[in-house]
This record gives structure tokens, sequence and C-alpha cells, in this order.
């Protein structure tokens, strides 16, 4: 992985299992609280119960004609009663009424209708149970590193789709930079070594060293403009024009035809004359080159090119390498290249579909490995 890709990870980690961390906080906290407050009130309703069987204690002591009364006692309890003003009278534990606030355990101040033993008020009160709260506080606990642990196992397979298009954006810069290398330094290298040969020896028999010149200087052009055009193409202004498309294709043809020459692939064309269509030239030349330069590129030595252009209709077809089946559906991404024995930086059929796109033109490619591809455009007027 490289350091970019592990900082952004770090990044979107930290980001994702920190506010995940304090979500999962304050659920568990709210959830905390509310547990706790069931179950001092399930205590506080066993210590209801508790009240009334010592009132019902109280009605029986109180009518009982025994000399000695014994205060109802309990192990699980305190109580203790008192009169009408509050004052203590007897009971387990001495306790002023208002201040009946403890942490540590639950106070119940009841009424006592009627006054049995002169009594008013029933004070009961038990320490509270923790081992309930403890054990809610251990669920929480557990739930807590359970939840951590698969929330950064999570976060780590999230980080790592989020980082994806970085590392594929990455894979992609890479590439281009090594195709580009490549792509660059054959014409220059062509036209470096034929220029020194024609200083050295003054002149050139024939005129091969000027042809090999010419073919480097198209190439290197016609990188330039297509990655100009790629660049460019949102903020390009497009002047429509009726254009001959007849006569434009005709020139391009002638303008490749020493490329082509170079690898021996003869071109063959059948072309109606004057077809017009409404469409800007820089965006037809792009249209026509990068469909006659992938079908020398992907050509085979010696192979073929038929050119056809009929009456709302263009076709180009070669008797290359062909794609895949499964590469067809791809081949029109940015950069994506079927066939990477060959130079090029996969932007061809990128470009040609923005064009078709752009004026709702239709792209149709029919290809099979090792026999050729067809490309066929098709419009209405």
């Amino acid at each position: 992985m490289l350091q970019s890709e592990k900082k952004s990870l770090f990044r979107f980690l930290a980001i994702y299992l920190t506010s995940t961390f304090l979500l999962f906080s304050l659920i568990s906290g709210i959830f905390y609280i509310y547990s706790k407050h069931q179950l001092l009130d399930q205590q506080m309703e066993s210590l209801k119960i508790e009240a009334e069987h010592i009132k019902q204690k109280l009605r029986v002591l109180h009518h009982s004609n025994s000399n000695v009364l014994y205060y109802p006692d309990s192990k699980l309890i305190k109580s203790a009663i008192y009169d009408l003003d509050k004052h203590y009278i007897f009971g387990s534990i001495k306790q002023d009424l208002n201040a009946t606030k403890d942490n540590s355990r639950l106070y119940l101040v009841d009424k006592v209708e009627p006054y049995y033993l002169g009594a008013a008020y029933l004070l009961v009160t038990k320490k509270i149970s923790e081992t309930p709260i403890n054990h809610l506080k251990k669920n929480i606990f557990i739930f807590m590193i359970a939840g951590a642990f698969f929330v950064s196992i999570l976060g780590y397979f999230l980080g790592r789709l989020f980082v994806a298009p970085m590392r594929e954006a990455i894979e992609k810069m890479n590439h281009f930079i090594q195709d580009a290398t490549h792509e660059l330094n054959t014409p220059i290298s062509t036209i470096l070594t034929n220029i020194e040969m024609i200083e050295t020896f003054g002149k050139c028999e024939s005129k091969q060293e000027l042809k090999r010149i010419e073919i480097a200087s198209k190439t290197l052009s016609k990188i330039y403009d297509d990655l100009t055009y790629l660049n460019l193409n949102h903020n390009y202004h497009r002047e429509m024009e009726n254009l001959n498309l007849s006569e434009l294709l005709k020139e391009r043809i002638t303008y490749f035809s020493s490329v082509a020459n170079s690898k021996n692939i003869n071109i063959i064309y059948d072309i109606q004359d004057n077809i017009i269509i409404k469409i800007d030239r820089n965006d037809a030349t792009r249209l026509i080159d990068n469909l006659i330069s992938n079908a020398i590129k992907y050509n085979k030595t010696n192979g073929l090119i038929k050119i056809v252009l009929k009456d709302e209709l263009f076709v180009v077809e070669d008797s290359g390498t062909g794609i895949k089946k499964e590469d067809i559906k791809q081949i029109l991404n940015r950069f994506k290249r079927a066939n990477k024995n060959e130079g090029g930086f996969g932007i061809g059929l990128s470009i040609v579909n923005q064009i078709v796109k752009e004026y709702s033109f239709l792209l149709e490619i029919d290809s099979k490995e090792n026999k050729g591809t067809k490309v066929a455009i098709k419009w209405k007027k």
C-alpha cells in the first residue's frame, strides 16, 4: 500500500472509529440510564410490597389485646413509624423524614390510614442491590468491546473500499505515465536518429529519413491532439457547420497513408461523394483519426483496413488482433486497453464515444479475437 493510501486509510479510520465510538457511547449511556431506572423501579416495587406487609402487621398489633407489642422487623428492610407532625415514634432505623436522600439506599414514605398505634407515616428503606446494576454494566462493557472489534474490522474493509478509487486513479496515472513515456519516446527517438543521419551524410537517398521523420511527427501530433481534446473537451467551444464528411475522410486517409505503409497495411475505401453532416470540424477529425489510428495500431503487418462512408453510415473495419468479448463493454472507458502489447493510452475509443454521445449518434462495435474489429457509426439527418 502506498504512503498516500495509508494516510487516507488512517484518517478515514480515525474519523469513522471516533464517530462510531461516540455514537456507541451515547447509545450505551442512554440504554444504561434507562435500564438502571427500570431495575430501581423493580426494587422500589418490592419495597412497596414490604411496606404493605408492615402496615398489615401494624393493624394486627393495633387491634391486639396483648400488653407487649413487638414492632414488625425484617432482615431485608428497615422501617420506622412517625406521627402526624413527622416525629419519630419507633422503628428499626431512626431517620429524619426530610433527609431521605441517599444514593446507596431506596426510601419510601407511605401514609398509614387509619393511624394504627398513633402512626401517620411509615418509612421503609433498604440498600440498593448493586448486583443487577453491575451485571448491566458488565453486559454493556462486553457489548462495547465486541462492537468496537466488529466496527474496527468493518471500518478497515470500508477504508480499503474508500481508498480503492485512489489506488485505481494512481494506477491509471502510473500506467498513463509509462504509456506516455513509451509513446513519446519512439517517435522522438526516430526523429532525432534520422536528423543525425541527415546531418552525418548530408543527403538522403530515396528520402527514407524524411519519411520516418514525417511519420514520427504525425504520431506526436496525434498524441498531442488527443490529449488536448481529452483535457479541454468540457470547455471546448464547438463551431457547427455543414461539413463535407466525404472530403474530410479522404484527407485523413491520405494523412495516415504513410503510417499505414510503414506497416504494409492496405487501406481500401468506399466513400460516397458529398455526404454532408452538421458537426464541428475538429470533432469530426478526432472521430475519423481515432478510428483509423486504432485500425492501424492494432492491425497485423500486411493487414487490411476497409473504410465505408455512405448516407448515415461510417464504418472502419480492420483485420487486426480484435477485442475479447468480455472487454468490449469496457473498451469505451478512458485508459482501458484491450491489447496492452501495442502502444497507446486507451483514450481513442473513449474520445470517439464522447463525440458520439455529444451528437446522439449510434456506436456499434463488433470484434472477434485474432480476426479483427468493425466499428460502425450511424446517424440520422
